[in-house]
């Protein structure tokens, strides 16, 4: 076997040329423990972004990371990787080759971890996509928490208000509110997180208080445009009569931190989750209007792509998720009496 050239985490060294096969020539054939193992390796190259960072996840040397790259491209006959002294990035077959493998790995972690019985701590890396507002603070805590009791287990936290592309972005699996656009993946129902209307006492300084929907299309209004833009319905709580409130907003956003900031500046009358204002509405810095009407309840989502096996990791989470994030979410909407 040709030697392994040197891995391009070090310096002035030239570009990597890729694998050989001469017509005629089989590649080099693994056996099928050997090419789990390889493909682990490259699972985790991708993952770690160099192949210095692999070896210090798989425990082991960085030419051992090199030498089983090599052997992966001379067995499938491809070249996955474009290595350089600065950059490393996926080839097209790469991309194809990493997708595949990295569903195999985990289904094969999946099968040795039955195979040793639940009682085997989870370990290993999860990547998982919160959206920005509940990512940074009403989720932390089940995060941390979770990851104190699993010390074997690292967690990617990335935020962002929409679903991922869970192939294409690495992303194991995700935390969503509101509409799910994907029938394909799993989807485990966390919780429903209330919104109310409200606004700052002085916007209402020189207004009568609205005690009907309609009242409030003669309000300067904000629009969380991931969830509403230019009208919004209300039902009553106890009646279940329906209004649509129409309006073009002075401000449109879509971050629910700026749209609290901005109506507790007074701009405009805002929908948002109910515990991003609950401590707002409970000092008196702002005021729930019309609090016998609400917006349609927002439903929360742990999503994830199906697969025949799971990672111990995933499950582990999903279950912690499911027990911890309920009773967060109603503690922080119960500092508005008679939510």
């Amino acid at each position: 076997m040709t030697k392994a050239p040197e891995s391009p985490d070090s310096p002035n060294l030239p570009t990597e040329k890729p694998p050989i096969i001469a017509p005629g020539v089989p590649a080099l054939k693994a056996s099928g423990a050997d090419r789990v193992e390889l493909m682990q390796t490259f699972v985790r190259i991708v993952e770690a972004g160099s192949l210095s960072a692999a070896a210090a996840l798989l425990g082991t040397t960085q030419p051992t990371v090199s030498r089983r790259l090599q052997m992966l491209e001379r067995s499938l006959g491809l070249r996955l990787l474009q290595r350089s002294t600065h950059q490393m990035k996926l080839t097209e077959d790469g991309e194809r080759c990493f997708a595949r493998a990295k569903e195999l790995v985990e289904s094969w972690e999946a099968f040795e971890a039955d195979l040793r019985g639940t009682g085997e701590e989870p370990e290993g890396t999860l990547r998982v996509l919160a959206p920005h507002a509940f990512g940074q603070e009403l989720l932390v805590g089940p995060l941390v928490s979770f990851l104190e009791r699993y010390a074997g287990i690292k967690v990617h936290w990335f935020l962002q208000d929409r679903e991922p592309d869970f192939i294409a972005e690495g992303i194991d699996c995700a935390i969503h509110v509101g509409e799910l656009r994907d029938p394909s993946n799993v989807a485990i129902t966390l919780t429903d997180v209330p919104r109310i209307v409200v606004a700052s006492p002085e916007l209402l300084q020189d207004r009568r208080l609205p005690t009907h929907p309609h009242e409030l299309a003669q309000m300067p209004w904000l629009a969380l445009t991931t969830f509403y833009r230019n009208d919004i319905t209300l039902t009553h709580k106890d009646t279940r009569e329906s209004a649509r409130v129409t309006f073009e907003p002075r401000m449109s956003t879509d971050s629910l931190y700026v749209l609290r900031s901005a109506t507790l500046r007074g701009l405009g009358v805002g929908v948002s989750s109910a515990w991003v204002m609950a401590e707002d509405v409970a000092q008196g810095r702002l005021i729930q209007l019309i609090p016998d009407w609400r917006s349609t309840a927002l439903p929360m989502y742990i999503i994830y792509p199906y697969a025949k096996h799971y990672p111990a990791r995933l499950l582990r989470f999903v279950e912690a998720m499911r027990a911890a994030v309920p009773s967060v979410i109603d503690s922080e909407q119960r500092k508005i009496r008679d939510l």
